[in-house]
């Protein structure tokens, strides 16, 4: 039988110097010990650099005229959400690089009527509130560029509303309906009232946040915070945790990508970084099948130092 010829970029050559015993089982088991020891101490000394999660209520509470203005863009459809596209709606343009575009061809799975989920559907639920439901009666039974006139003409006064005891002040106008209906939003949300009918799902017991985060991503107020805490996109946010404290470290590879032109500026980044982490992450996972690649630790001889001690013996 002929012998298949050496090759030094696929095949080992047989080791012929001395073997040791290896008790994987032993040294991992010492890792583990050590490695949670370390955990756990570290965690109860440093504790935990977490803020209070941010909640509509609090929102309402702390920055009530911008709670008014996000809610008065949803019931518009100017806000974020509205015009987002799949998989909320279909509104706004996909995002797309050379004709792949995975938004469009899962199209809209997680549907968000803004107006009906964010306003009309919580309003429904107060009781006792006759006033509420025939504004929001009238609101619907209106033509679009009525809706659109009280919409603006709201808009306009909420751009220079005051907070007085917590409740939102304008100037006078003819806004319609559209001021009781954001003005009780925005009492119902202070009151911790859209904790229940906001984040309503099929399901019987729930903890889906979509709906809530979406209403929260389209104001200013936690945008706010997290700049304030360095946690924004171009602030490296996704690898930093609250206060000066390291947060996702092994996270630099995928965040530095939306640091880069064009990708920094291009509405279809999210793409474009998922593509190219899709590759980098193939070639890593091929990396024993690349000629040339796999063979770089042995050509470099860093096996060598890795092992050193053995070597050091064997030598």
């Amino acid at each position: 039988m002929t012998r298949k010829a050496f090759n030094p970029d696929r095949d080992v050559a047989e080791w012929n110097g001395p073997k040791v015993p290896y008790d994987l089982l032993k040294e991992f088991a010492i890792a583990m010990v050590v490695v949670t020891l370390v955990v756990v101490g570290l965690a109860v000394v440093f504790s935990s650099p977490d803020d209070p999660a941010v909640t509509l209520q609090s929102w309402a509470q702390n920055s009530p005229v911008d709670f008014a203005q996000t809610a008065l863009s949803e019931l518009d459809g100017s806000s974020g959400t509205a015009q987002y596209g799949p998989p909320y709606n279909a509104g706004g343009a996909p995002q797309s690089v050379a004709g792949i575009s995975p938004e469009r061809w899962v199209g809209v799975h997680i549907p968000v009527n803004t107006a009906q989920d964010f306003v009309f559907g919580p309003l429904a639920t107060l009781a006792g509130a006759p006033g509420v439901h025939r504004a929001v009666a009238i609101y619907q039974a209106a033509s679009d560029s009525q809706k659109a006139a009280w919409a603006t003409a709201y808009g306009n006064a909420l751009a220079s509303a005051r907070t007085v005891d917590g409740h939102v002040v304008v100037a006078r106008g003819h806004f319609g309906p559209v001021a009781l209906m954001i003005q009780s939003l925005t009492a119902m949300a202070e009151r911790g009232g859209l904790s229940g009918p906001l984040p309503a799902s099929s399901q019987f017991s729930s903890v889906d946040q979509t709906k809530p985060l979406l209403f929260l991503s389209d104001g200013s107020y936690f945008a706010g915070l997290g700049s304030a805490r360095n946690l924004t996109g171009d602030q490296w946010g996704m690898m930093n945790e609250t206060g000066n404290y390291p947060g996702q470290a092994w996270l630099w590879l995928y965040t530095m990508w939306y640091q880069v032109p064009p990708i920094k500026s291009s509405s279809s980044a999210d793409l474009l970084v998922w593509m190219i982490m899709i590759a980098l992450t193939a070639v890593l996972a091929l990396v024993p099948f690349i000629p040339g690649l796999r063979s770089i630790p042995r050509w470099t001889r860093v096996y060598r130092l890795i092992w050193r001690n053995h070597y050091r013996q064997a030598t």
